[in-house]
């Protein structure tokens, strides 16, 4: 058994799981679509599996391949942890560094100060996606998250606070001329509503009492999206209520294109974290991008 060999067919194997095509892997590997093919070949022979599902469309994994493309990025972390520990002299970050983001957010705030760091040091690599869904950052092989709202508690992460979201319950001038303002929270119920939701779950909106306290109701789910830009473009458009982030509504209620209700109730605040696996804090990536995200918190960037 030739480790040599056996690491190629690896290498050839991520790296068109990842790109989604021999001639992608190919090009990212500087060798032919032929040998990237072979070398996935003879590694799926070796392990007697169909790595691949192969038709003249396209190219997918089998449940076969899903599994050991996760336990091939595992090992890969762990090469790259223990690169981190000998040479954790080395400052400035390198090497490809896995981010998802919830989305309107991630594009609006954080994706600008990612792509300022990889301008800064060519040698780190991103790969960044947009979600709101949970992300097991350790299956699938994740370096940070940012995410919005209450964390739950896991032993193998880490978690500092960024910054907090507050909310603010708006409506386009069209649509409260039509349907009138609401006085009340529970005045909200017999409006049309843009909501958001989460795991086929509507999310509830968050108001403060007169004593303080918070109250959560659910509105009418006239709409539903899982996008905040979706949700804007839904308010503007005259669909009905709905609870936005400030950072997000700001401009159009100062140009007045949106319009804020229930000010007296407003005060519905979640907090923003960054989150990573507790094996990758030595990594001077992920060290260096959390660092980043927490020097434009304190200057109200992320707000």
């Amino acid at each position: 058994m030739r480790t040599t060999d056996n690491l190629g067919g690896i290498t050839a194997f991520v790296t068109t799981a990842q790109l989604g095509s021999f001639t992608a892997a190919a090009e990212r590997l500087g060798l032919t679509k032929s040998a990237v093919g072979k070398s996935v070949g003879r590694l799926e022979l070796r392990l007697g599996l169909t790595l691949f599902q192969r038709s003249t469309r396209r190219l997918s994994l089998t449940p076969d391949g899903e599994l050991f493309l996760a336990r091939c990025q595992q090992a890969i972390d762990i090469l790259e942890h223990a690169e981190a520990e000998l040479t954790s002299h080395v400052v400035q970050p390198a090497g490809r560094l896995r981010v998802d983001l919830p989305s309107a957010f991630g594009r609006q705030r954080v994706l600008p100060i990612l792509l300022a760091i990889a301008r800064q040091y060519p040698a780190l690599l991103l790969t960044v996606t947009f979600s709101e869904r949970f992300v097991d950052l350790i299956e699938e092989g994740i370096d940070l998250v940012v995410r919005i709202g209450e964390l739950a508690d896991s032993s193998g992460l880490v978690a500092r606070r960024l910054t907090t979201q507050k909310l603010v319950i708006c409506a386009a001038p069209g649509y409260l001329l039509e349907h009138g303002k609401p006085q009340k929270p529970e005045e909200i119920l017999l409006h049309r509503c843009v909501v958001g939701f989460r795991r086929h779950q509507p999310l509830s909106w968050l108001f403060k009492a007169a004593n303080g306290q918070a109250l959560r109701l659910t509105p009418p789910a006239t709409y539903e999206f899982a996008d905040g830009d979706a949700m804007l473009a839904a308010t503007l458009a005259e669909c009905g209520l709905s609870q936005l982030p400030r950072w997000l509504v700001g401009e159009y209620l100062q140009r007045g294109e949106l319009e804020e209700v229930l000010c007296e109730y407003a005060g519905g605040e979640m907090p923003i974290s960054a989150v990573w696996p507790k094996s990758r804090q030595p990594l001077p990536k992920v060290r260096y991008a959390v660092d980043e995200l927490l020097r434009a918190a304190a200057k109200g960037r992320l707000d």
